[in-house]
């Protein structure tokens, strides 16, 4: 689902080193509603950006900080998956320009760290994948009631307004729609790039995608678009195969379907496993059958979804001693800011379509709603 703002209200450039009084979606506390309320936001300080938010998407990711599956300070503005209007830069901001098209980055590149200038890295040092909740100087720029109010991830889109840092927004196409290039903030991106990037999946190859949302629907159309022969789609809800199938699926199974373990009947259905196979959905059990499902020599098995706090895998080694590689993918592999704005453009070149993974489209004030239908895998 993603979540529209009113986008009647131009953006009002006076607004400039001012504290901004405006709507957000603000969690109080982990298992409750989001609850709409009026916040500030902070003018940016050196090196950030302040923007109006959009468009929205709603990601399984931030519904784990809801259920406690991923841990974060409290209260919190959530939301990692969006494109908005710069409104205000502030001291030093030179990449981006009030009125510019943005979409803010949950994984920054700020071209300085190891992962930065690693070829094969894409996961900056500045990211908070472990929930500080603060910008870089430690304090926030929301507050709510008087109370300081923590970001989610660098990027807390679930506001009308946000600040982030400069190495966590890229500049896109003006013309881009930004109700469906939201999702290149994050799902689509995550799956798509774990089989293009993480995995390179290869012509004429075999892949198992478990999960079928948006980012395991992004990674079907990752296989599709590396040249895949066969894409086998595995997921407990039927109500997703037709969708999968649209996108570039050419079986889909449901484990619930079979008496045996399901890693035993893809390595059945493909005469000894699958060459790459992916987990998009952040459950251990899952994981490890992606990980014995793909062949055991040479098949790569990818880790996409978030794995769950405090939890931990036992296996047998001899699944890797046979020379099968497990790999972790965050944000796809691409490096974000450098990525995200060549995404766009493939996206206006019709490399890829986005509106299939669009379900709903809301209001953002119904963000509760737009929760519930992710639960109930609508």
């Amino acid at each position: 689902a993603v979540a529209r703002f009113e986008t009647d209200t131009p953006v009002n450039m006076s607004t400039a080193g001012k504290v901004i009084k405006c709507k957000a979606a603000v969690l109080w506390e982990a298992n409750k509603p989001f609850s709409i309320e009026e916040v500030e936001v902070a003018p940016p300080k050196e090196h950030e950006v302040r923007i109006k938010i959009m468009a929205t998407g709603i990601c399984r990711s931030d519904d784990h900080v809801v259920t406690g599956t991923m841990v974060s300070p409290f209260p919190v503005i959530l939301g990692h998956e969006a494109a908005g209007v710069v409104e205000s830069v502030g001291q030093g901001v030179t990449s981006v320009k009030p009125g510019d098209k943005v979409i803010p980055l949950f994984i920054p590149q700020c071209g300085e760290c190891k992962s930065c200038l690693n070829t094969k890295g894409n996961m900056c040092s500045k990211t908070d994948l472990g929930a500080r909740g603060l910008m870089s100087d430690g304090t926030t720029r929301f507050t709510c009631k008087g109370k300081a109010i923590y970001h989610f991830l660098g990027t807390s889109t679930f506001t009308e307004y946000t600040v982030v840092h400069e190495t966590a927004v890229a500049k896109i196409d003006s013309a881009a729609p930004l109700e469906k290039v939201c999702l290149i903030g994050c799902g689509f991106s995550t799956g798509y790039g774990a089989a293009l990037q993480t995995a390179k999946v290869e012509p004429g190859s075999t892949c198992a995608v478990f999960g079928l949302g948006g980012v395991g629907l992004s990674a079907v159309m990752g296989c599709k678009a590396a040249g895949a022969a066969r894409i086998i789609a595995v997921d407990i809800n039927k109500d997703k195969f037709a969708k999968a199938k649209q996108l570039g699926a050419t079986d889909c199974i449901n484990p619930q379907d079979f008496k045996k373990p399901i890693h035993e009947v893809l390595m059945e259905m493909t005469g000894g496993g699958v060459d790459y196979s992916f987990e998009v959905i952040g459950r251990t059990d899952t994981m490890t059958a992606a990980l014995a499902c793909c062949q055991c020599n040479y098949g790569v098995s990818v880790i996409v979804g978030v794995p769950p706090a405090a939890q931990k895998i036992t296996l047998d080694p001899m699944l890797l001693f046979t020379g099968r590689s497990w790999k972790g993918s965050v944000f796809g592999g691409w490096k974000s800011k450098d990525a995200v704005p060549k995404l766009v453009a493939d996206y206006m070149k019709k490399t890829f379509v986005l509106d299939p993974l669009i379900t709903h489209t809301l209001p953002w004030t119904k963000i509760n709603e737009g929760f519930d239908l992710l639960r109930t895998g609508k």
